[in-house]
């Protein structure tokens, strides 16, 4: 059952208010810390929320422990909220870090916050592109963590985990040091411990960095797609009577970036469905490589080509019956 335990001053105090979502860590204490000195400089509330997850042994005893920090840096109001993870498919990373972010955004709303700001660091974000490319996911993929997601800010994308581990030494705080960062059963922490070392030491120091500027690019390629994408797709996409006709002309006059990124606009936004590589080009090649073929099937959708169109209509059960 999830447990809420809040100190919660009147949202109506006229103030804006910044929350750090704090997990006792380095890095999250070291924003803490930050927010503390500076909101009240700019005429903000600052307080703190902290997530217990539940997935080990103690772990209430840690959130507290993190609340009373946050107390003494003079936060409040301070939230402890528990979550319940449910693995499932997707594994206990993804899990954990969606009903994190869950509970995140519902505190949010419950205390009225103008923003929540999150500790990722430059380090985090080299980590978050390595995985990127391992998983082959493109260039949305490799911009890595964005520094803004809804009401999620994240301010430390630019600084290092040794500067965070720095700043609470210097200010004498105590961070607590989470035993699943230690735990190789984790992709994240593999590529922590033993790939990132093996790029420092062969390829030299600034590795980090380097990708960080990497995912900072991407991004910036990725938003011009984007919006590359908006400006188009109302004026390509029709309705039809078996689903959404586009046109093969316009997708034809566009480079592949953009076609690609069409397709697969229409297939999230009509049908729900997230496209592999394999499926885009498959689709694509109603337009590129015409030769009378047949329609092709991805997830819950039937492509097909005629009259000048490519038409999506969603498929419901086995293409084979």
């Amino acid at each position: 059952m999830a447990h809420d335990r809040a100190e919660v001053q009147d949202p109506a105090a006229g103030r804006p208010l910044a929350l750090v979502a704090l997990s006792g860590g380095a890095d999250s204490l070291a924003l803490a810390a930050a927010l503390a000195f500076e909101a009240p400089k700019a005429d903000w509330r600052a307080g703190a929320v902290i997530v217990d997850h539940g997935l080990q042994q103690g772990s209430a005893e840690v959130a507290e422990r993190a609340a009373e920090q946050a107390r003494l840096l003079g936060l409040d109001p301070v939230v402890i909220r528990g979550v319940q993870v449910d693995a499932g498919a997707e594994g206990p990373e993804a899990a954990a870090r969606d009903a994190r972010y869950a509970a995140l955004c519902a505190i949010a709303a419950d205390t009225r916050a103008a923003t929540i700001l999150t500790a990722h660091t430059r380090d985090d974000q080299a980590e978050q592109v390595l995985l990127g490319i391992a998983r082959g996911s493109g260039s949305r993929s490799l911009a890595g963590i964005p520094p803004v997601r809804g009401v999620i800010r994240r301010p430390f994308l630019g600084i290092s985990r040794s500067d965070t581990e720095a700043a609470c030494a210097a200010q004498g705080l105590q961070p607590w040091n989470d035993p699943q960062n230690q735990d190789l059963q984790f992709a994240r922490v593999r590529v922590r411990q033993r790939i990132m070392p093996l790029f420092e030491a062969e390829l030299g120091p600034g590795i980090a960095g380097a990708l960080a500027r990497t995912a900072e690019q991407a991004r910036e390629d990725a938003e011009a797609f984007d919006t590359m994408v908006d400006e188009q797709i109302e004026e390509i996409v029709e309705p039809a009577e078996a689903g959404i006709a586009v046109s093969v002309a316009a997708l034809h006059a566009n480079p592949a970036a953009i076609r690609h990124r069409l397709i697969r606009r229409v297939a999230a936004a009509e049908f729900g469905s997230e496209l592999s590589r394999e499926h885009t080009m498959s689709i694509a090649a109603l337009v590129t490589d015409w030769r009378g073929q047949g329609a092709v099937f991805v997830p819950g959708i039937r492509v097909t080509r005629s009259g000048g169109r490519i038409i999506f209509s969603r498929q419901i059960g086995s293409p084979r019956a």
